[in-house]
């Protein structure tokens, strides 16, 4: 027995994938293999694959035709096997050692940055659609750094210990939460499917996984890759069931523990709403852990530098399609600076290679699935037809091979017009001009324009106009960044989060994440207890 320490966590380097590297052949390869390979991805369930005769096709976004292999619909029966597992998993999983729940977590680790790197990162490629630097940083590097810095948190929470006093030895017992916790995760970001489930068990709970119906692909190598790890049977339970039937089984049932979820504000707002309307018949209050979204802003002064302003709008707005719930959706530009942004992106813009990942050439790759092409097209054809909107750029949608809509640029007429104010989640910037002697009244307006408040960045060289608009901004973006655009959150560096519509910021990849999965429990052992009633007041 030791009061053990885990290795003090680094952040993962990223790879350049630079012509001519080591890295880049074999990606290269690894695209080539997986391309040829179809994949079949079972349920997990106890530790044993499950497959049901309701069989599912799974295609890369970028050519319909390319299909990377199959997934199986489970339905109430998957579910209750589901739960009935966690259960039986969790009294094992609590009572074990937490430097051997740990240590899973950190050989996971390892198996991704080493072993299974270029083929997490050519899944994430294939069925993500990102190029291999946003596959790189997302299902490498950010989730090696979930992984790491995750148990090294679990480290320091077990460490908060309370005072004492002569006679009186205080201790503070950090309990999993009792019952089971159900992880929802997007199809975004591979980083956020691995972090979500395993964030809890960490801390010793048992986890219903439900991962985005269009990504089951790269979460079937991320189950394997826990599995080798040494994850026991049922700790993670990996099911890909119906709305409905998760709606009715897991979020009204009495050992519903916790959620942890990222998706739409629409979908948790329901979940919230029938977690409320069931409330007295939990073992517990479930706590809810949710990053919902957001419709992030850069704001930008009059005194900001041109071409960082314009490349921060680029990469923001336009890497791995706009979508991220990080994405630079709106901006604000002065007057006298907008000729001079708006011709630098178009010029970057127009620089882009655009097409498939597996070219990794390529910058601008398809959106992914039908239903996000659909949307978002909606949106474009909705400004187009404005009068309160003008194109800059863009605007194309071609789903005749892949889900490919070209990055486009808006100028909206008026700070409240709709493309302003809504989750888009593509490519897709619209941009509102102000007068520049109307930056105070226009933060006003970026503050009070839309109902989310995730990301948001600032560029100025004046100062003081970098803490004015950080004042008024206070609110209106959890992660909020000066002279950087919106995106790229670093874990260990920028904890994730927003308030508002944007989820109720427990800061992915920070210690305030990793408690919420806990149940405190303070010990006070007293050892010379009273003999008489009598205190000193009586005497």
């Amino acid at each position: 027995m030791g009061n053990f320490k885990v290795p003090v966590p680094k952040n993962e380097p990223i790879y350049s994938y630079a012509p001519d590297s080591v890295e880049r052949a074999r990606i290269t390869e690894e695209l080539a293999r997986l391309k040829k390979t179809r994949i079949d991805a079972p349920m997990v369930i106890d530790g044993k694959d499950v497959r049901t005769s309701d069989k599912a096709e799974m295609t890369a976004p970028h050519d319909h035709k390319l299909v990377l292999g199959y997934y199986y619909k489970g339905g109430k029966g998957e579910i209750e096997a589901a739960v009935k597992a966690a259960a039986r998993a969790k009294p094992a999983w609590e009572s074990m050692a937490w430097e051997d729940r740990a240590a899973i977590f950190l050989k996971a680790a390892d198996l991704i940055s080493g072993k299974y790197r270029y083929e997490l990162n050519a899944a994430t490629m294939l069925a993500h659609d990102k190029n291999v630097f946003q596959a790189e940083i997302d299902a490498v590097c950010e989730l090696v750094d979930f992984f790491r810095y995750n148990v090294y948190y679990a480290e320091q929470i077990f460490g908060i210990q309370p005072d004492n006093q002569p006679g009186i030895w205080n201790r503070m017992d950090y309990r999993p939460l009792e019952g089971f916790i159900f992880a929802v995760t997007p199809f975004n970001f591979v980083s956020i499917a691995g972090n979500l489930p395993t964030a809890p068990a960490i801390m010793g709970n048992t986890v219903v996984w439900k991962p985005a119906s269009s990504v089951v692909y790269t979460a079937h190598f991320l189950m394997k890759i826990l599995r080798e790890a040494g994850l026991p049977d049922g700790v993670i339970n990996m099911v890909t069931a119906k709305g409905s039937d998760v709606g009715e089984l897991i979020l009204k049932h009495q050992d519903l523990a916790g959620i942890h979820f990222t998706g739409s504000t629409g979908v948790f707002q329901e979940m919230w709403r029938t977690v409320g309307e069931n409330i007295a018949g939990y073992r517990s209050y479930p706590r809810i852990v949710g990053e919902t979204g957001g419709k992030d802003f850069v704001f930008v002064h009059q005194s900001a530098d041109i071409m960082q302003t314009a490349t921060a709008l680029t990469r923001g707005a336009f890497e791995y399609q706009g979508q991220k719930c990080s994405a630079a959706s709106r901006a604000y530009i002065p007057k006298s600076l907008w000729p001079d942004i708006r011709d630098a992106v178009k010029a970057q813009v127009g620089d882009m290679k655009k097409g498939d990942p597996d070219d990794i050439s390529n910058f601008f790759n398809a959106v992914i699935d039908r239903g996000a092409f659909d949307t978002i097209k909606e949106y474009i054809d909705y400004a187009k037809g404005s009068s309160d909107a003008e194109l800059v750029f863009g605007g194309n949608c071609d789903d005749s091979q892949g889900y490919f809509i070209d990055p486009t640029l808006f100028v909206a007429g008026k700070a409240d017009f709709r493309l302003m104010r809504e989750e888009i989640f593509g490519p897709v910037l619209t941009v509102f001009v102000y007068d520049d002697n109307k930056f105070e009244e226009t933060l006003e307006i970026c503050d009070k324009t839309s109902p989310y408040a995730l990301t948001g960045a600032i560029f100025a060289r004046d100062r003081a106009a970098v803490a004015k608009a950080s004042k008024v901004l206070r609110q209106a973006a959890g992660n909020f960044y000066i002279n950087d655009k919106p995106t790229g959150a670093v874990v260990g560096q920028q904890p994730f989060g927003g308030a508002r519509a944007s989820g109720t910021n427990d800061k992915a990849g920070s210690l305030l994440n990793m408690i919420r999965w806990t149940s405190p429990r303070a010990i006070k052992e007293t050892f010379v207890a009273p003999t008489d009633y009598k205190y000193p007041f009586l005497g």
